[in-house]
């Protein structure tokens, strides 16, 4: 399907997580990040934050704008204590969602089980939050290690997978997102899981590139907010040019 740039634009908005997970975060930053989530040409899906940061988000947006926080974040230690106190901590501050790290360092060691068995007690303790599974694509070794880490996430009941922390010397890439849509496709939960791209996603020429794999192979059903997410920071004022009409398509930070 061939989008306009106005039509990818608004698709780019109704789907971006709008994140700040900087270390000197502080609670004005995080009132600037919920304003801007309310833009003037429609709402972004829901702001990604530090935990500390939950309750004043949460009591900032409308229910319709999700608050999401990381868990286990950005190492992705193989601790389930500290996994489990993380995401209960999120859920009852008010958040809506968490992503969650997988011990991607512990699945490449082989210790797949013990990485299933943190994604197992978290998906449980909180069945009513949205989990989305951080694989850190970028620092898997391959396109197999990329898929059992998805196959993991899926298997456990994850409603997202997710590319990175953006925490990372590499973060997203196309061909780290294709394997991770093939996978999701050849699942037996393909109709209901959801795919994340986070790290290095910059303008809306950039976020096109994955709604056109997420589009080929889980089709234009998966484009909705309840199957695709874009995690970023600077991208909402490349929407914003485009939906303006300040930045012409084609030319430089129009994001075409």
């Amino acid at each position: 399907m061939n989008r306009t740039p106005h039509e990818l634009a608004r698709l780019t908005l109704a789907c971006l997580d709008l994140t700040r997970l900087n270390d000197s975060d502080d609670e004005a930053a995080v009132a600037a990040l919920c304003a801007s989530a309310r833009s003037r040409h429609g709402d972004a899906a829901a702001v990604c934050i530090w935990p500390r940061f939950v309750a004043q988000a949460r009591a900032a947006l409308p229910q319709s704008i999700h608050v999401a926080a990381v868990a286990n974040f950005p190492d992705g230690a193989l601790d389930v204590s500290r996994a489990l106190r993380e995401a209960a901590a999120i859920v009852e501050a008010g958040g809506d969602e968490i992503d969650l790290v997988l011990p991607w360092r512990a699945l490449l060691a082989g210790e797949h089980r013990a990485c299933a068995k943190l994604v197992a007690a978290v998906r449980r303790a909180l069945a009513s939050a949205t989990l989305k599974l951080i694989v850190e694509s970028g620092e898997l070794d391959d396109d197999p290690a990329i898929r059992t880490a998805c196959e993991l996430g899926l298997d456990e009941g994850v409603d997202f997978l997710k590319t990175s922390t953006g925490k990372t010397a590499r973060s997203a890439t196309p061909r780290a997102a294709r394997t991770m849509l093939q996978t999701i496709a050849h699942h037996a939960r393909r109709d209901v899981a959801g795919f994340k791209v986070s790290g290095g996603v910059r303008s809306v020429l950039d976020a096109g590139i994955y709604v056109a794999l997420v589009n080929e192979i889980l089709g234009a059903k998966a484009l909705t907010p309840a199957r695709f997410r874009i995690g970023a920071s600077s991208l909402l004022a490349d929407i914003e040019s485009v939906l303006d009409g300040r930045a012409a398509p084609g030319s430089p930070g129009a994001g075409y």
